[in-house]
């Protein structure tokens, strides 16, 4: 197996303010489908066993708590959330950065809500540290799609690789006949 590939043993996921209100702000995607692939990688998450960060931006405010969905798949990583008090770039916080940190895995997955603030600034610091990143894109929304469209760019500029959901979960896959294939193909499909 080439070791440029991402797979279960090396990577990890983080999730970044798939709030309620955030969410309901955006305009460049069909939140149903942004939510929907936020919720697929929570599920890839909690099938394969990966490593899993959440975090949050001014809960108690307009932004809103996270999708309850998370809670439901996620409930330890859920607890754990961490809970910036407005820090735009999550790797500025001690907390998110020690959490990242602590996973011991320097491939990660990316999504957020909105791409060209939540997503874009901690993605940029993640390559400077020498992280692999990996954004889905499909999992992640912005205000406008001119905003989504640019942050992608500066991101796959920078050394990010954009994908999608459907990608990750083929990626992380390797075989559909194994276990781990078997378990991910029905996240494949759930809609």
């Amino acid at each position: 197996m080439h070791t440029k590939a991402f797979n279960p043993e090396n990577s990890a996921i983080l999730l970044i303010d798939h709030q309620v209100g955030t969410m309901g702000w955006t305009h460049s995607h069909d939140i149903n489908l942004v939510k929907q692939n936020a919720i697929k990688l929570a599920k890839i998450a909690a099938a394969l066993n990966l490593p899993v960060v959440l975090t949050s931006s001014m809960e108690e405010n307009v932004q809103g708590p996270l999708i309850s969905e998370l809670e439901e798949i996620l409930p330890e990583a859920f607890a754990a959330r961490i809970r910036r008090p407005g820090i735009v770039n999550a790797m500025h916080h001690d907390g998110f950065n020690k959490a990242v940190k602590a996973l011991g895995r320097k491939k990660l997955f990316v999504a957020g809500v909105t791409t060209e603030i939540c997503v874009t600034f901690p993605v940029l610091q993640m390559l400077d540290e020498g992280y692999e990143v990996q954004v889905s894109a499909d999992a992640s929304a912005s205000y406008t799609k001119y905003g989504d469209e640019l942050a992608l760019a500066r991101m796959r500029s920078a050394g990010a690789i954009i994908t999608t959901v459907d990608q990750i979960i083929s990626e992380l896959a390797i075989d559909w006949t194994s276990p781990n294939g078997q378990k991910l193909m029905g996240i494949l499909n759930y809609h």
